[in-house]
């Protein structure tokens, strides 16, 4: 591990300040992810700006009623909260879903959006990674790439965002607030993270030197409707290979609203516009179900390995828009 100064900030414009006067530092919250990082070489940076104490772990309602979660909330302590469990329970159950208890009681929301791939090529300094080193090849495409993109890659990179908190946060239209050098700012969740393209490496719209400041979630009443269901290879602590964020509102059979999200498929959690194209004002069955999901993986292009995704996915969006249809019907 290469040798770093340390920081601890007191406040947000002295943090901002401290990683503009040094584009090696980084900031460091539950460091779950960026140590680890920086233990096999991956991260090198030269100085580490302790952001954790900054007063931004309120979990506080907007004034148009929906929220606003702090960037250094825990992941713990954002799934016990009770206005996230009761208006937006997929949110919940998403961050409930990763980690183990000791990671989230670290992790911190703000982290958690930031976290790189689990890629193994990654994460192994001996093997070509665009995403690593630009220009070098994508080992996965010829290698193993079971658990890897079957939407919105490109031949640069085929590695999928291991988020399942930032799955949820897109189904409900999730906003990313920071502080830069030049003042505050927002990101809508939807172009918070870059398509693939020819620049792998850079995955986030993030001004250079910002730090997320926190989340807002939209008022959304369907969300208080909504689930998160997760596939992972063991049932303990393992990232997903497919999982879905999904809220439904039905009335007399017919889909008034309807939010889907699908993780572990493509470098950034996917938003199934098309699907909930199709499925909003027809009717709520199994058979609507499959014919949005089949339309919406109608893009996927997956590798000779990890075709299987698109059955995984349709049937996940069968099962949970099913279980919710019945949940309404109570």
């Amino acid at each position: 591990m290469r040798d770093f100064a340390y920081q601890r900030a007191h406040d947000v414009s002295g943090a901002v300040a401290l990683l503009g006067a040094d584009p090696e530092a980084r900031y460091l919250g539950g460091g779950t992810n960026l140590v680890d990082l920086m233990k096999t070489g991956v991260e090198r940076p030269a100085r580490l700006v302790d952001v954790r104490e900054l007063p931004l772990d309120g979990v506080e309602s907007t004034a148009e009623g929906g929220l606003r979660i702090g960037a250094t909330v825990t992941n713990s302590d954002l799934a016990a909260h009770p206005e996230v469990r009761r208006r937006y329970p997929a949110l919940a159950q998403a961050v409930l879903a990763g980690a183990s208890g000791q990671l989230r009681n670290m992790a911190t929301v703000g982290g958690n959006l930031l976290q790189r791939t689990r890629c193994g090529y990654f994460t192994d300094l001996s093997k070509p990674c665009n995403k690593r080193a630009p220009g070098t090849g994508c080992s996965a495409i010829e290698g193993e790439h079971h658990n890897h993109a079957i939407l919105g890659a490109t031949e640069h990179c085929v590695a999928t965002n291991p988020s399942d908190m930032a799955v949820a946060l897109a189904a409900f239209d999730a906003v990313v607030t920071y502080e830069s050098a030049d003042g505050t700012g927002q990101l809508p969740l939807a172009e918070f993270y870059l398509p693939v393209g020819d620049t792998p490496h850079l995955e986030t719209a993030l001004p250079a030197g910002a730090l997320i400041t926190g989340v807002i979630l939209p008022p959304a009443p369907v969300a208080a409707h909504s689930r998160y269901r997760k596939v992972r290879e063991r049932a303990s602590y393992a990232f997903a290979i497919g999982s879905i964020a999904g809220a439904l509102d039905v009335h007399d059979g017919v889909v008034r609203e309807v939010r889907l999200a699908f993780g572990a498929v493509a470098s950034r959690p996917w938003r199934a516009r098309e699907a909930e194209r199709i499925l909003t004002g027809g009717p709520a069955d199994a058979e609507a179900f499959a014919a949005a999901a089949d339309a919406e993986l109608a893009a996927a292009r997956p590798l000779p390995h990890n075709a299987y995704k698109v059955t995984l996915l349709r049937n996940l969006v069968v099962a949970l828009l099913t279980e919710l249809t019945e949940e309404a019907a109570r």
